[in-house]
């Protein structure tokens, strides 16, 4: 149920409406990459890395789990980019809730790197049949 002085109106959304959320989204992909050096090495690592996840000769599922992975830690540095900018604009003085808040976001990054090599160690550990098929292992 509606509050008071809110809309019940269902937002329609027109293809006009889908290029601005577009432009928009590439506003924000420009934004990173202009002020947040740790998105730009966070970029620069998977782009070395996308190809080697797909010439390795693993499954079609292995590949993507790899990548999407990769795209993870991306996600999560835009968003922790996001609050960062958000807590700076905020409080520029030093308080400290806004520490927490940017060490929480910061330890989000850090997971999704650890989730990251997770996810690749699994999928090249020794065991695997991908040291076989490169010839590494008989």
């Amino acid at each position: 149920m509606a509050s008071p002085g809110e809309s019940t109106e269902v937002k329609r959304r027109s293809f006009r409406n889908f290029i601005a959320s577009i432009r928009y989204s590439i506003d924000g992909f420009t934004a990173a990459l202009q002020h947040e050096p740790s998105f730009r090495e966070d970029l620069i690592f998977a782009l070395l890395l996308v190809p080697l996840a797909i010439i390795l000769p693993v499954n079609a599922v292995s590949t993507g789990l790899m990548i999407a992975s990769l795209i993870l830690i991306l996600i999560v540095e835009l968003l922790n980019s996001a609050i960062e900018w958000v807590i700076d604009y905020l409080r520029p003085e030093k308080h400290p809730l806004a520490k927490r808040i940017k060490d929480m976001a910061s330890a989000a990054v850090f997971l999704s790197y650890i989730n990251c090599l997770v996810v690749w160690t699994i999928m090249l550990w020794p065991s695997n049949a991908v040291w076989r098929r490169l010839g590494i292992l008989s």
